[in-house]
């Protein structure tokens, strides 16, 4: 099985819903993929979290799905969204230094695309 892991550093909405209409194409399709919230994409969790959030849809599929592995916790900290990431109970992620490791997805078998 094709494994990939899309790591969201732009934030930039239009960016990120391409990310969201992946993802889930992307499982549609069979392959295990997830989305990682990197940099500054961060910034947009509030955004995502809120119903009246142009994203919000697109991100409530991808995280009922369980497409949506978490936010960095370095960068949600430095964004400030740090709260509204734990306040949507979106797991923070933080093995290399309070950022998610691209070394463990590719241990694990995950071809990496950035965003």
């Amino acid at each position: 099985m094709t494994k990939v892991a899309l790591f969201a550093f732009n934030g930039d909405p239009t960016c990120f819903i391409h990310i969201l209409l992946n993802v889930l194409d992307l499982e549609a399709r069979g392959t295990q993929v997830c989305v990682v919230i990197e940099g500054a994409a961060t910034r947009l969790i509030p955004e995502l979290g809120s119903k009246a959030g142009a994203l919000h849809k697109l991100y409530t599929q991808a995280r009922e799905k369980g497409l949506v592995q978490g936010a960095c916790r370095a960068c949600s900290a430095k964004m400030g969204t740090l709260k509204a990431a734990e306040d949507q109970g979106l797991p923070l992620l933080d093995d290399m230094n309070g950022h998610p490791s691209m070394g463990r997805y590719m241990e694990e078998g995950y071809s990496i695309i950035t965003f």
